[in-house]
């Protein structure tokens, strides 16, 4: 690519409503190839001063179409981590994102894949917990029902995670998550995440790392929402 079209930045809208970059247009073409960037994905142009659907996109045309099966151009596809997972499916959760592919290599040799159909209970509230999900695909939901009531909690998608308290306490599960379409998750339990940690330190500790950030992010997020809902209680006496 000339130099020109290096100097091109864009923003990426994440599935965790963050926005990252920017980012050059190599390095954008680099995460569609690595299936990170999709084209349902939000891109900011920010010579343009637009976002657009990353697959519409004329910058990305020629790569999205190299990578499509059978497309002109397109290599040999490289082989699964996990056997039935898509190459790069795994980048696009948030907390392996910056792993290389030989870490995700071997910490896919700690993981389970679960196929869930539709209206599939996955954990169920006071069960005891005992593995933690990532979302490779699909879309679930965390409820709790009173009575015979059921309230959403949060609606969870692709590249976000459930169930890692459990990995800590193997307390019981604080909430139903119910898949609201058929999904692909991951599963990490609680045996083989202590065998990650005595195996693979290198892995665990990045890995848990990216968890605390979340979690982290989460507990903020919580904090904004209840001094909102506080200063509007004041403000309604």
């Amino acid at each position: 690519m000339d130099q020109a079209a290096q100097e091109i930045s864009f923003k990426i809208w994440a599935v965790d409503d963050v926005v990252y970059g920017p980012v050059d247009l190599p390095t954008l073409a680099e995460w569609v190839r690595d299936e990170r960037v999709l084209g349902e994905t939000w891109v900011f142009s920010c010579h343009e001063n637009k976002w657009s659907p990353a697959g519409v996109m004329k910058e990305l045309r020629a790569v999205f179409n190299a990578v499509q099966p059978g497309g002109a151009g397109a290599a040999a596809a490289p082989a699964p981590l996990i056997a039935g997972i898509k190459p790069g499916a795994l980048r696009r959760v948030k907390i392996l994102g910056e792993m290389t592919d030989q870490q995700l290599g071997r910490f896919a040799q700690f993981m389970e894949v679960e196929n869930v159909r539709q209206f599939h209970t996955v954990v169920k509230q006071g069960d005891p917990g005992d593995s933690m999900f990532l979302i490779l695909e699909g879309e679930l939901r965390v409820r709790q029902m009173i009575g015979s009531k059921e309230t959403v909690l949060v609606t969870l998608l692709a590249g976000e995670f459930f169930g890692d308290i459990s990995l800590f306490d193997h307390g019981p599960r604080s909430a139903d998550v119910v898949a609201n379409q058929n999904s692909v998750l991951l599963k990490i339990s609680a045996k083989n995440f202590q065998q990650l940690i005595q195996e693979a330190p290198e892995l665990a500790t990045p890995f848990l790392v990216a968890i605390c950030k979340t979690l982290t992010a989460r507990i903020r997020a919580d904090n904004r929402r209840l001094r909102d809902q506080i200063n509007v209680a004041r403000a309604t006496r």
